[in-house]
């Protein structure tokens, strides 16, 4: 590789102050070394600061530093594998000082401001309480396939992140006694030795168990820590409006290997975690609760309590409050063994019935309560453990997580053909139009006549489908009807798509046809995905004309509400970034008046990912920049991949990120609109001009040029990504190798790890340099909250984008005359992207506004870069038929490490 020159966007940076480096960065980064100096020998220590440093050197446009040797030539197979390692490990460590540190805390992103500031527009706390008593704020964690660190390596940074925390508290020894530098040493010693790639393929099971342990880990005790602190903010005891969803399990769209048993297992453990959990805390509680009845009055019904619990031990006769939860202890024991089938970890000595449901065993920690609270000033009951738990049954239940399942509709047509032609119903049910379609469907959801028989033979597919909707009835007889309450429709593109859910639900009991003047009832709620930009486009549509059908309209009404999911990732594949972001925005404004008719409350599933182009960036700006009357209190929102272990890695940083989450969506749903009636429209006008001028630019190029699925497949590590461990679904949902096959994951991913990150701001300089008004766009640009924060994002990918280190990528395309000619357009429309976005929004550089992610972006860029041009010399040798095992290894390697450098790869 030698010597060379990067012509990239540094020269956006060469004006930028110098980097004030994190502390914490110094000090890891310092034992990084002496780890690898310790572990890899003084050789690959100093070929490792070398690289560092002429990286650092020309990162910082020091003179004469593109002339110096990278140093990464001297390097041979054995040193390109550790180097690759400790420089992953470097971005590792950084990324937990930075969150340490609170770079992901945006200012104003808490409760306690979100109240102050809706205060001062005179929204006082009674409407917050108002808004909440009918919320619903849920982080929905899935599977997609974009963390590609193994568990063990996230287990260690976790525990430095603990012993960090220890050493803001001034120690110097662990709990144990041990040196606590000594101690964070040993760990990064251990994250040095463990293996960072993964060996096998991940199994739907792992999933399952590597999600559960965030909900054992961090959700569960983190949740009703919020809660009490937003409980003295708001100065009342809100309902349990945030919860936390989970897709791992029941989301089969593209993924074969989830069936019944996963989604029984899923459930499964998700309730064996749960009961644990309340066990452990009911047996600290017992040992807590020492109230004696010679010392203070106990009421009627805790004695009620103690004298049912069958506790008759001498040494606590005395101690009501200890026997009544001896008896809790019992009967939750029972209920363990009831549902999850085995003892458990610790059993009762007594006997006791299982609690029938979550509430009964809340029932009886509130007489607890309610007992403590009878004498002094309550200060026993209102708070504390007990306070905590209650807070825990209240949101997490028995089952602890509810559960979405998720199809494709292709699916769901051919099941339903299917079962009507077994049933001797209509033969060629793809054959009929939409109309007759809906006809057939609604005479079908009027009776509750199944139509399958276990008498019938059925396809492979059909008799699987069959089996998950009956595994979610077992489920909800089982776990209670919060279990699972939602199914999504991957390619929703009509209403008898939606139907068709319903009728299979009807084959497991969970809908119920109208009777005695009673509505139809639906235990599980039929959600549309709408994922395209043209399905965006149709969604109102589409929803009049399901919420028009009295059966329908009567489930909705009954339950007051109405769930639509719009994906950010495939919209921004079809259509770009600027125009998928726009669609979504009106979607989600032309939506309103729809649910407004039908007089139910809009829930709102936004399907993000943790790239730009998927919809990531800041959670907290993009729900406050929601069209006003779209948010109502209620939003999902999808956390996959690399983000849940980003935002939810530890509690600190969940309670962080949590917060951000909810106090946007007060602010969206209470907080005046910021702009007048009058600039909203010629804001839109202007957004639908610069919509459509994208949308061309980017279709263009993506869908229109000959041969470029084929510079994309061999420009980017598309292929190599594709082998990779990290996920049970495949990369594409067909085996096609179209663009519109591809998974939105690994297209963005793939385009990340070559630095050019084209599907997060492609398109839009073509639009900005077509568009006449440029003080308009400036005007927008400052006053409009969807447009700053669409292009904050926007500035974000930029900046992490290096068309310099992209070009070296250009030698794996085997047509080398269509390789230039399409860099050439890529880099045309990256210059006009970055001058169009410097001019609206005033600014001299990239992030010069953003001080705290300028400097996390330019922190990183000099160790991405080496890995960059260590990834395109093996792929060039792999790609050549190279079979030595160590170069795929370190393909894989680069992978991961520069995934974990740029944070939001995927």
């Amino acid at each position: 590789m030698g010597r060379r020159r990067t012509e990239d966007n540094s020269a956006c940076l060469s004006k930028a102050p110098a980097i004030t480096q994190n502390p914490d960065i110094r000090y890891l980064g310092r034992l990084l070394g002496d780890v690898i100096r310790a572990y890899g020998g003084e050789k690959l220590y100093k070929q490792t600061e070398y690289i560092r440093s002429a990286s650092v050197d020309r990162a910082r446009g020091l003179q004469g530093a593109d002339l110096t040797d990278t140093g990464l030539d001297a390097l041979n197979l054995d040193d390109t594998l550790n180097f690759t390692r400790g420089f992953m490990l470097f971005s590792m460590l950084a990324n937990l000082a930075e969150d340490r540190q609170g770079v992901a805390a945006e200012p104003g992103a808490d409760v306690a401001s979100a109240v102050a500031k809706l205060e001062s527009h005179g929204i006082g706390k009674d409407a917050v309480l108002e808004l909440l008593s009918h919320s619903l704020i849920v982080p929905v964690l899935t599977a997609h396939p974009t963390e590609v660190r193994r568990k063990s390596m996230i287990d260690h940074k976790n525990r430095i992140a603990d012993l960090m925390q220890l050493k803001d508290a001034g120690r110097t020894e662990t709990d144990d006694g041990e040196n606590l530098d000594e101690a964070i040493f040993r760990q990064i010693a251990l994250l040095w030795q463990t293996r960072p790639l993964r060996r096998e393929k991940l199994f739907v099971q792992d999933e399952i168990d590597n999600v559960l342990t965030y909900f054992r880990d961090i959700f569960l005790p983190t949740l009703p820590a919020l809660y009490g602190r937003w409980e003295r903010v708001l100065g009342a005891r809100p309902h349990s409006f945030l919860r936390v969803g989970n897709w791992i399990g029941g989301d089969r769209d593209g993924n074969p290997f989830v069936q019944a048993p996963q989604l029984r297992s899923a459930l499964g453990r998700g309730c064996e975690a749960a009961l644990a959990y309340y066990m452990e805390s009911i047996h600290a509680l017992g040992a807590e609760l020492s109230v004696s009845t010679e010392l203070a009055h106990v009421p009627e019904a805790v004695l009620a309590l103690a004298e049912a619990s069958g506790d008759a031990s001498p040494s606590r006769q005395d101690e009501p409050y200890r026997r009544a939860i001896s008896g809790i202890y019992a009967r939750l024991a029972t209920t363990y063994v009831h549902l999850v089938g085995k003892a458990p970890p610790r059993p009762s000595a007594l006997k006791g019935e299982p609690y029938v449901a979550p509430g009964d065993f809340r029932r009886d920690l509130v007489t607890v309560a309610q007992g403590l609270a009878s004498e002094g000033d309550g200060a026993l009951s209102t708070g504390g453990a007990l306070g905590r738990l209650i807070r825990a049954v209240e949101t997490f239940g028995f089952h602890l997580a509810t559960l979405d399942m998720r199809q494709n509709s292709d699916v769901h047509q051919r099941v339903v053909a299917e079962l009507l032609k077994v049933a001797g119903v209509e033969a060629d049910y793809a054959g009929l139009d939409e109309f007759a379609r809906i006809a057939l469907l609604r005479r079908e959801l009027a009776t509750n006549r199944p139509l399958g028989t276990r008498f019938a033979e059925y396809s492979e597919e059909t008799a699987s489908e069959l089996a998950i909707v009956h595994a979610a009835a077992e489920a909800h007889r089982t776990y209670g009807p919060q279990c699972i309450t939602h199914y999504i429709i991957s390619k929703a593109e009509s209403v008898s798509d939606m139907l068709e859910v319903n009728i299979l639900l009807k084959e497991a009991g969970l809908w119920r046809a109208p009777e005695n003047g009673d509505p139809a009832k639906a235990a599980i709620m039929s959600i549309p995905l709408f994922e395209t930009i043209g399905d965006l486009e149709a969604a109102p549509k589409i929803m009049t004309a399901y919420f028009g059908l009295p059966e329908i309209a009567g489930v909705v009404q009954a339950r007051g509400h109405q769930e639509v999911m719009i994906g950010y990732s495939d919209s921004n594949k079809d259509g770009g970034y600027i125009t998928s972001t726009w669609s979504l925005y009106k979607a989600s404004q032309a939506l309103e008046p729809v649910f407004a008719e039908a007089g139910a409350a809009m829930q709102l599933f936004h399907g993000r990912g943790g790239a730009v182009g998927r919809g990531g960036g800041s959670a907290f700006k993009a729900i406050q920049a929601q069209p006003r009357g779209s948010v109502q209190g209620r939003i999902r929102i999808t956390e996959q991949g690399e983000v849940i272990a980003a935002k939810f890695g530890t509690r600190d940083v969940a309670m962080t990120n949590l917060e951000a989450m909810t106090s946007a969506t007060l602010l969206a749903s209470l907080e005046p609109e910021g702009v007048s009636a009058k600039d909203a429209a010629r804001f839109a006008a202007a957004m639908d001009e610069l919509s459509k001028n994208a949308f061309t630019a980017y279709r263009d190029l993506v869908y229109g040029t000959d041969g470029f699925k084929e510079f994309f497949r061999q420009l980017t590590p598309i292929q190599e990504i594709s082998g990779l461990k990290i996920g049970s679904r495949p990369a594409s949902r067909t085996k096609s190798t179209a663009i519109e096959d591809l998974r939105a994951i690994p297209w963005v991913f793939s385009w990340a790890q070559a630095r050019v990150m084209l599907p997060g701001w492609y398109g839009f300089g073509h639009a900005i340099a077509a568009f006449e008004d440029k003080a308009l766009l400036a005007d927008m640009a400052q006053h409009w909250s969807f447009l700053q924060s669409a292009l904050a994002n926007l500035e974000m990918v930029l900046a992490k984008s290096d068309l310099g280190i992209a070009a070296r990528y250009l030698p794996l395309v085997e047509d080398q005359a269509k390789a230039e000619t399409l860099f050439g357009r890529i880099r045309e429309g990256w210059s006009l992207t970055h001058d169009g976005l410097l001019a609206a929004t005033g600014q001299s550089r990239l992030l010069e506004r953003s001080p705290t992610t300028e400097t996390s972006i330019r922190l990183r860029l000099p160790y991405i870069e080496p890995l960059n041009l260590l990834q395109v010399e093996l792929l060039k040798r792999y790609r050549a038929g190279e079979d030595d095992a160590r170069i795929k290894e370190g393909i894989e390697l680069s992978i991961n490490a520069i995934a974990t450098a740029l944070r939001n790869s995927g």
